[in-house]
């Protein structure tokens, strides 16, 4: 595919709509714009300057086929760092696909996805981790992911690793210089130094590491599994939560036969909750399905909560719960709480700690529920500059470059000979530059670009 040719694309969602925006990059772009339009004022696009719009008329010869905005952006000064030209027309579908196809007859080629984008990278507007978090604002469906993405494609995230990488090549370089000269047994590069620097990137590494566990729940929401006997009221706090009837509601116990999901944000982190089919013995087989997948959740979910009649407990379950499942974290919740006195409130206390009471018919204590369910999330490094790792193939670079690290790091305590303590720099280096860009291969940026939509 060629990079120096011209694209086009909707870069609004398909469909009708207000107006829709067609986007056309190229070197050729605002030539190929001009002959297909016709300012009210009669003015050539290639004669104005960059970052202005014009009213005029998309003209098929002597055919027009709407009225419409055209904005000009002269590069390098545009976001593919090409000359752009965007086409505001009225969002009917048949004017969006006659300007597209009048495009692509005058010079264009549709643009794949990804690939403005994709220009803006080769063409230095951006490294490779702010281009993936272009995907990921889009992506964006809470505040706090929505902070994640703008942290990252403002260059938070790149200038740490390229800030590491850097201080990492200083030394490198000293240490191929030291092969340059073996023969002279010199040393460049300081090794208490040298040692201190790697135990900081070390620490860095770790902390970046460290946080991908919060970054990945935000990005993809937090897996709440709800759980308990049939008839706890598992199916009235999912409605109650979500305010809206999403799960049927009865009398019968095993009402629930499938597992049932959706989705709020509360304070800007997302919750998956998940209302389970109620954990008992039964002889119905589609009932024993449910509860197999019950199970299933839980395995996959990060959090439980473990829902309980206050009139009716046997602690017994809840403990198998919590042996079944130690790493996972447990909110045991007393429904119908209403209905409970004082001395029995204080009985359930002292067999569970750190209970939460509610009634989520009443939808009393649901406040108190969402400040739990925040306080289990170690979101306190939202509130700050901190960098938080969200992508698995940033994740996956920064182990790799860790464990080089670590080699050198044994290297040094040795005194391992420079030479193979290169190899391991390099190693290290390469993976760093993976993250922002500085190392590419074809294959990692095709599978990248190609999960971005079209237009963009």
């Amino acid at each position: 595919m060629s990079y120096a040719d011209n694209i086009v694309a909707l870069a609004t969602p398909s469909g009708t709509g207000a107006i829709a925006i067609i986007r056309v990059s190229g070197p050729d772009a605002i030539t190929l714009v001009d002959n297909i339009f016709q300012s009210i004022k009669g003015k050539k696009l290639k004669d104005q300057k960059t970052h202005t719009i014009h009213l005029g008329h998309i003209v098929d010869g002597k055919k027009v086929l709407d009225e419409a905005l055209v904005s000009i952006f002269k590069g390098p000064n545009s976001y593919t760092g090409e000359n752009v030209v965007e086409i505001s027309c009225h969002g009917s579908p048949f004017i969006q696909q006659q300007i597209i196809q009048l495009l692509l007859r005058n010079g264009c080629r549709s643009a794949s996805a990804g690939e403005f984008t994709l220009r803006a990278f080769l063409n230095g507007k951006m490294d490779l981790s702010q281009a993936e978090a272009v995907a990921d604002l889009i992506a964006s469906d809470s505040e706090a992911a929505h902070d994640i993405a703008m942290q990252q494609m403002r260059g938070g995230f790149s200038n740490e690793i390229h800030q590491l990488r850097q201080e990492l090549l200083n030394f490198a370089s000293l240490i191929e210089l030291e092969l340059d000269f073996s023969q002279e047994d010199v040393e460049f590069a300081d090794r208490t130094q040298f040692n201190e620097l790697l135990t900081k990137i070390s620490e860095v590494l770790k902390k970046l590491l460290d946080s991908f566990a919060l970054g990945n729940v935000i990005k993809h929401g937090i897996p709440v599994a709800i759980v308990g006997q049939p008839n706890v009221g598992k199916s009235t706090l999912l409605n109650v939560l979500l305010n809206e009837e999403r799960a049927i509601v009865s009398e019968i116990a095993g009402t629930t036969r499938d597992t049932v999901e959706d989705h709020i944000s509360i304070k800007g982190i997302n919750f998956r909750f998940i209302d389970t089919a109620g954990i008992r013995e039964t002889q119905d087989v589609v009932e024993k399905i449910g509860i197999e997948r019950t199970f299933d959740k839980i395995e996959k979910a990060s959090l439980i909560i473990y829902l309980f009649d206050g009139m009716d407990f046997d602690s017994s379950e809840l403990e198998q719960i919590r042996n079944r499942y130690p790493s996972k974290k447990l909110l045991p919740i007393c429904n119908k709480m209403d209905l409970l006195s004082s001395d029995r409130i204080e009985k359930i206390k002292e067999k569970v700690p750190n209970v939460l009471f509610l009634s989520a018919k009443h939808k009393q204590g649901i406040s108190e529920l969402e400040n739990q369910l925040l306080s289990l999330v170690d979101s306190g490094a939202l509130s700050g500059d901190t960098t938080i790792v969200s992508n698995s193939r940033h994740y996956d670079a920064l182990l790799k470059a860790l464990e080089e690290i670590q080699k050198v790091k044994e290297g040094l305590d040795l005194d391992i000979s420079s030479d193979l303590m290169a190899i391991d720099i390099r190693q290290a280096l390469y993976h760093l530059g993976e993250i922002t860009g500085s190392v590419t291969t074809d294959d990692l940026l095709g599978n990248i670009f190609s999960n971005f939509c079209i237009g963009k």
